[in-house]
């Protein structure tokens, strides 16, 4: 496996994730599909909160989104769905203990009142989803815990606001004989790039996430990929197409890569408008022909 993307072909472009045409107006995120590709959840933002939403694929055309059965309360983020479909994780403020409140939070450098994460886990069951429970302390070591993804080992990985430093960092929790570990940074996470909102291979190949590292320009996140073997990852390189976006997400068939973005392809240069006012969405590129799909 070469340690970056090369198409077979011509590089191709993104184009606007199909739901969101079928859902109408709003900000979306995070779409997380069960494995036959047909219900997706996501986040919807609405007045600094976010709630979990569901969508069925129905005829060609998704669904209106409804509420998610365990979301709808509090500020519940970023869903990520395990491979198999049999649990999901998400990130939220809900409080540690029923009757609680909702849990402050820390990132972009500062305290956040009531916008704290920690990860919940909540499992299939039948048709529907049970009761989300919040994972224990040895992953939720602080109340800033966002942006999850699930590999067929059971490991986690997420974003985590270092104790000391205060930065944010891509970290990684293993699941090890019924228990997780504590977290620690990826070995590609040195405490001064900032990385976050990862989307790893089932198993555990490869990963993509945002990053704010050379050679992305200032302000902007771009998307990054590094290779592992054995969970030893490589120097990450930029995603060719080079890509503007955050909140990745892989389709089941690893055949498609969502992300979240106002401008996937803006170039920098003095033609560029960054303060032009676009709105954010989910936005969709293929990666059939990639070799990545041979590993």
């Amino acid at each position: 496996m070469c340690g970056s993307l090369a198409a077979a072909a011509s590089a191709p472009e993104p184009t606007v994730f199909s739901g969101e045409t079928d859902w109408g107006t709003g900000s979306n995120a995070a779409p997380a599909f069960t494995p036959d590709g047909k219900t997706v959840f996501f986040v919807h933002w609405h007045d600094q909160g976010g709630t979990i939403m569901v969508s069925h694929l129905r005829g060609g055309t998704w669904s209106k989104p409804e509420t998610a059965a365990f979301s709808g309360q509090w500020r519940d983020i970023e869903p990520a769905m395990a491979p198999d479909g049999s649990y999901l994780v998400f990130s939220s403020n809900r409080p540690a203990v029923e009757g609680g409140k909702a849990i402050d939070g820390f990132y972009l450098g500062k305290t956040q009142p009531e916008r704290g994460g920690n990860l919940w886990r909540v499992d299939r069951t039948g048709d529907g989803w049970g009761k989300p429970l919040r994972l224990p302390d040895e992953v939720n070591s602080n109340n800033a815990i966002y942006s999850p993804s699930v590999a067929r080992s059971g490991n986690l990985y997420f974003n985590q606001s270092d104790p000391i430093s205060k930065k944010e960092r891509l970290c990684w929790s293993q699941w090890i004989g019924g228990h997780y570990t504590a977290p620690e940074p990826v070995s590609f996470d040195d405490g001064e790039t900032r990385n976050f909102t990862a989307a790893v291979a089932p198993d555990e190949s490869f990963i993509l996430f945002s990053g704010h590292r050379p050679p992305s320009p200032d302000h902007h996140a771009v998307v990054f990929v590094a290779f592992a073997d054995n969970h030893k990852w490589k120097t990450p390189v930029p995603f060719q197409p080079y890509l503007y976006g955050e909140q990745e997400r892989l389709s089941p068939d690893l055949k498609t890569l969502y992300f979240v973005s106002d401008r996937p392809r803006l170039d920098p240069t003095p033609n560029a408008n960054p303060g032009e006012n676009v709105p954010q969405k989910i936005w969709q590129i293929s990666l059939e022909g990639w070799d990545v799909l041979g590993k």
